[in-house]
């Protein structure tokens, strides 16, 4: 085995800098993140840089109830369909883990590496059960840098997430995490589908997590809007277009009849937003209609 570099590099220096900064009072973090901002603007760190540091003071903020794939979404195996169906499942979403439940959602018995499911073909048993990894379960309100470090003590890279009442809530990788830090990962829990773009907070009646790279046109059409803008085509460059500049994390701003709350970005780009609409005369705080398509 390799022995450690004693060395201390310029990084590891840093990044001691900004944990003794986790500490301290919010007036000091946001005080951090305006010096990192100035540094990038007078050419002594890049983009990248500036980046991946407001990405670990995020972390901090974060619970995985803001990140987690919501329960509707998730891709399940269920341990009494037969084989041949699994296989074909397993093949079609095409991930690399998959959580394994006994009938209904709420009851999961482990996980499923898909690589294990060539052990089961070529032998003669076909039985899952002895091949399933133990399942890690999280609570909603569980803080993502914490939640990070079980993952990198044990060795886990997918937990599920339960709620309150102890059912299952959703999902959350090792990916979903590290994205907060090093930006967007193709990864097999990023979903292509429009309709994964505007989501309802369950627990948050009124308000939706929408990507950045949102459409105008889908935006409009899930909420009933008459957003316009000839410079940009997405809800993000709309945002962004308006303010004049790059929003901040946890920025709120009130932009035509919407409150827009910036849930992720870095020093380039706006990527998550928290929405709500306004109430007034003509329209209703709640929600979008029904037939919006949005996924609950």
């Amino acid at each position: 085995m390799n022995e450690p570099d004693p060395r201390p590099s310029g990084l590891s220096q840093i990044l001691k800098k900004l944990v003794g900064r986790f500490t301290s009072q919010a007036d000091d973090k946001e005080e951090l993140l305006e010096q990192l901002r100035e540094a990038q603007a007078q050419e002594v760190i890049d983009a990248d840089a500036v980046s991946m540091m407001e990405g670990v003071l995020q972390v901090a903020d974060l619970q995985v109830r803001d990140l987690m794939v919501p329960r509707a979404q998730m891709d399940l195996v269920d341990i009494n369909d037969p084989l041949d169906e699994i296989v074909r499942f397993v093949i079609d979403k095409a991930h690399s883990r998959f959580p394994v439940m006994d009938g209904k959602k709420d009851n999961i018995i482990g996980v499923l590496l898909a690589k294990d499911l060539l052990r089961v073909l070529s032998e003669a048993s076909q039985d899952l059960r002895g091949l399933l990894r133990p399942a890690v379960f999280v609570p909603e309100s569980k803080r993502l840098n914490i939640l990070l470090r079980d993952f990198r003590l044990n060795r886990n890279h997918l937990a599920m997430v339960v709620d309150e009442y102890g059912g299952v809530a959703g999902l959350i990788t090792i990916e979903d995490v590290l994205e907060q830090i090093v930006g967007d990962i193709e990864d097999e829990h990023d979903y292509d589908e429009d309709e994964d773009n505007i989501v309802a907070l369950p627990h948050e009646p009124g308000r939706f997590r929408v990507k950045a790279l949102t459409t105008l046109e889908q935006f409009n059409e899930a909420f009933d809007g008459a957003l316009n803008d000839d410079q940009v085509d997405t809800i993000g460059g709309y945002v962004t277009d308006h303010l004049g500049r790059v929003p901040h994390k946890g920025e709120t701003l009130t932009l035509d009849g919407f409150e827009f709350e910036i849930q992720r970005a870095d020093a380039r780009t706006v990527q998550m937003l928290l929405v709500k609409r306004l109430p007034t005369d003509e329209t209703s705080p709640d929600k979008p209609s029904d037939d919006a398509g949005l996924a609950a």
